[in-house]
């Protein structure tokens, strides 16, 4: 019933791994300033682009989506109960704390709460994670998580050399998510199985994921955690409308 959700969890720890290992190599074999001040620009250059592609995911996604006025209404709730409740101050301290307790092990500066919000969002928003979770949970067949693994595997490569260690405590967010959507598939199934409640969901997630791109290049400060909630609205509003 889980196969699919610990395949991706694994390939989105190993693929962090990669990128862990890649930053360290760069950092660690730099051969004069001259070096050092290219290899800066060129992960600037790099993040850039990447924050590009993040924008892309998330306009398309967005385009996704069938009634304008769901979309409305889940962004307002949303940020009203995301506010309520402070979740980005919340996020800020879980990674603070995250930070302080692989100092031991990992070297480094590098803002954990950034990494874990912006691969959480990317990996657990989206149609495959709905439905590669609901079609392992009720028949166990897991080819679409299977495949959602490797994209997500190979994204977490190129976050983590540029985010560091955060990507890969979204891991933990992809297996509570995924996993609990499988388990609970009996229970959700008529909530979010239809196709116009997967595309709000997505429709709204990707707006998310478009704020963390402008963030992502410095263009914006939007406190995306405080507009997660929204992603959830959908499925009430969309039998509401």
């Amino acid at each position: 019933m889980l196969t699919g959700t610990i395949i991706n969890t694994a390939t989105v720890i190993g693929g962090s791994l990669i990128g862990l290992l890649i930053k360290y190599l760069a950092s660690r074999f730099t051969l004069s300033p001259r070096i050092s001040a290219l290899g800066a620009r060129l992960q600037d250059t790099i993040m850039t682009g990447v924050a590009l592609c993040v924008l892309y995911i998330g306009i398309s996604g967005a385009l996704k989506g069938e009634n304008t006025l769901v979309a409305i209404i889940s962004m307002v709730l949303g940020g009203i109960i995301g506010e309520s409740l402070d979740l980005d101050r919340k996020m800020k301290t879980l990674g603070d704390w995250l930070q302080e307790k692989s100092k031991r092990f990992i070297k480094g500066d590098s803002p954990i709460a950034e990494g874990f919000v912006t691969a959480s969002l990317l990996f657990c928003v989206g149609a495959m994670a709905i439905v590669g979770s609901l079609e392992n949970g009720l028949t166990g067949n897991y080819d679409t998580l299977k495949a959602k693994a490797v994209l997500d595997g190979i994204s977490s490569i190129v976050f983590s050399s540029s985010l560091g260690i955060g990507v890969m405590f979204s891991a933990v967010a992809i297996f509570l998510y995924q996993g609990s959507i499988s388990l609970l598939a009996g229970v959700l199934a008529p909530l979010i199985g239809s196709t116009t409640v997967q595309n709000e969901m997505t429709c709204v997630g990707s707006l998310l994921i478009a704020a963390l791109a402008l963030n992502m290049m410095g263009i914006t400060k939007i406190k995306v955690m405080n507009l997660v909630p929204a992603c959830l609205l959908p499925i009430l509003l969309c039998h509401i409308f």
